[in-house]
């Protein structure tokens, strides 16, 4: 990791160097620009920080040029950036503010209302809004300070913590996830040379930053490589090609439903007129890809590594369509059963690529050598589980048990399954949901699909399956059913029970679709259900309207086991 060196000494190199660093609309700031910005920052908060508070600043802000420039503060001074969510709300805003020891909080005007409500951890005047112009009076004292005297006087190593980067667990707080300037510098190293990221590059910025992806995946390896980086506010399907025309960009980062947002604008005839050469991130799935390749001619490739750091696979020229990517060298990465630690079947695919053992082959990804986790803040339980002590006397306590599934082929290459909590238990067979959403992926009237687990009555789960239908088209449950008969790798007990139909589906704020919430509603959700009552199977499944009656002895029936909590789980 001290190969890589740290954060701190990319900013400092930024320094003299003219060329473009960041843009924002009309706004562009050169790399030296950028370098100056940070330093007068870290050096105000040298002088704001009380003495011996942790060296923590929250930064509630949307993807603008002051989120740069104080993470690049924050490594000159030694300091760490906690990116607060800013769909947080209330108590829960001010708890991920107070867990990660804010001792200065970073904001605009338009997030000022979330700050009404709850007690912050820290004063008033120690918030600070930069789009009034007291911040820039704040600020005009300090522009003369030199990156190199305040890097000396922060000391900052590769060790010193950098980022607090919140993890969105399915149930529960969120946890702050530790990332030091080494591992972060490292990560932004290992991109450019993954990506043949060159000085002349523009990343487009327009997943939150608050979240790991722009930030691990976008904005350090722009430092590392000395590329600028173009500052969308929140990401806009819209006005996404525009944006990338207007500051020639030539990557970009996605997580979550991006790519399918991008998908459902309106086709036009200039879609591969732009200047990008790449997107890097994670669930687009292989269809989508496959699409956004033909019609804008750039190639996604889905990466994977964890926030955390724990494990990542890399993405060879060979790598099958569906896959993620094998081992790098050096690594020990194994799919093992989730309770007895022991590594499972390598996967057997037939000549499509489909999968045909998903019962032996699917299980949990753990790296059973030296990961760069390097914990949760003050959260001992949650890194104690991450590292295998979640289970005392299991196998595999000191690996890192990454929560998400996967299976692995003859030829070792990896592909993703879904999360371990994404699981299902059907007539006592275990079933990934990213599995069967491949499958239903080919539906050609939806434009998105989600499949999650509604507890069933007696014992174990039932598939349900929400479907975001294209402009126009309705549920026909008859060509449901004939579209599922017609496909080879649809198991016997995949088929789903129930059917969703809304027009979209639910997201967070980084556009991942929001599980929990589509699990919580279930069938009690005010969109139209469609449902099997008999759940024979895909070739003898029907599909009818889920009525009231119907749902009165639904429940009745999960009262009379006991079973009516789990729908609210």
């Amino acid at each position: 990791m001290a190969a890589n060196g740290t954060i701190a000494e990319l900013v400092q190199a930024q320094w003299g160097d003219h060329r473009p660093g960041a843009k924002f609309g009309d706004l562009t700031l050169t790399q030296h620009q950028l370098a100056a910005g940070a330093a007068a920052r870290a050096a105000l908060l040298g002088d704001t920080l009380p003495r011996g508070a942790e060296p923590h600043i929250g930064v509630l802000l949307d993807n603008v040029p002051e989120y740069p420039l104080w993470l690049g503060a924050a490594a000159l001074a030694g300091a760490a950036v906690a990116g607060i969510n800013p769909t947080r709300r209330g108590t829960e805003l001010a708890r991920d503010i107070a867990h990660t020891d804010c001792a200065l909080l970073i904001t605009e005007r338009a997030h000022l209302p979330l700050l009404d409500g709850p007690a912050l951890p820290m004063p008033r005047e120690r918030v600070l809004v930069v789009d009034d112009p007291a911040y820039q009076e704040l600020i005009k004292p300090y522009e003369g300070a030199l990156p190199d005297e305040i890097a000396a006087a922060g000391a900052p190593t590769p060790a010193s913590r950098m980022l607090l980067c919140f993890t969105s667990g399915s149930t529960g707080a969120p946890k702050a996830a530790l990332c030091s300037q080494g591992r972060l510098a490292a990560a932004g190293h290992s991109l450019v040379g993954y990506l043949g990221v060159r000085r002349d590059d523009v990343h487009y910025l327009c997943m939150p930053m608050f979240h790991g992806n722009a930030v691990i995946a976008g904005w350090a390896p722009a430092l590392v490589g000395g590329a600028a980086v173009a500052l969308r506010r929140r990401f806009s399907a819209s006005a996404f090609l525009p944006d990338v025309r207007r500051h020639g960009a030539t990557y970009f980062t996605y997580v979550g439903r991006a790519v399918q947002y991008l998908l459902a604008t309106p086709p036009a005839p200039d879609d591969r007129d732009h200047p990008l050469r790449a997107g890097f991130g994670t669930e687009a799935g292989a269809v989508d890809a496959a699409r956004f390749a033909d019609r804008f001619g750039v190639r996604l490739t889905e990466g994977y590594g964890s926030s955390e750091g724990g494990a990542a696979l890399q993405r060879s020229p060979d790598t099958p369509p569906g896959a993620i990517g094998r081992l790098a060298p050096g690594d020990d990465l194994a799919v093992v059963d989730p309770d007895t630690g022991s590594e499972l079947p390598r996967a057997r695919l037939d000549a499509a690529g489909r999968l045909l053992n998903g019962e032996e082959a699917i299980g949990e990804l753990v790296n059973r050598g030296r990961s760069s986790f390097e914990g949760y803040w003050r959260n001992p339980e949650a890194t104690a589980a991450r590292t295998g002590g979640r289970a005392a006397g299991r196998a595999g306590a000191g690996w890192y048990w990454t929560g998400d599934l996967f299976f692995r082929d003859t030829d070792g290459f990896f592909h993703f399954a879904g999360r371990t909590d994404d699981r299902l238990r059907v007539d006592s067979e275990n079933l990934a949901a990213a599995m069967i959403e491949n499958i239903l992926a080919r539906y050609a009237p939806a434009t998105g699909v989600a499949v999650y687990a509604v507890p069933d009555p007696v014992a174990g789960d039932q598939v349900m399956a929400a479907l975001a239908l294209r402009d126009g088209a309705a549920f026909d449950p008859d060509d449901f059913v004939a579209f599922l008969a017609a496909q080879p790798d649809l198991g016997t007990k995949m088929a789903p029970r129930f059917v969703r139909t809304l027009a979209a589906l639910p997201v967070t704020a980084t556009n991942k679709v929001h599980r929990v919430a589509l699990r919580r509603a279930g069938f009690r959700c005010p969109e139209p259900v469609w449902w099997s009552p008999l759940a024979a199977g895909p070739a003898g499944t029907a599909y009818r309207p889920f009525t009231d009656e119907d749902r009165t002895a639904l429940l009745a029936l999960y009262k009379d086991h006991d079973r009516t909590p789990l729908l609210d789980r």
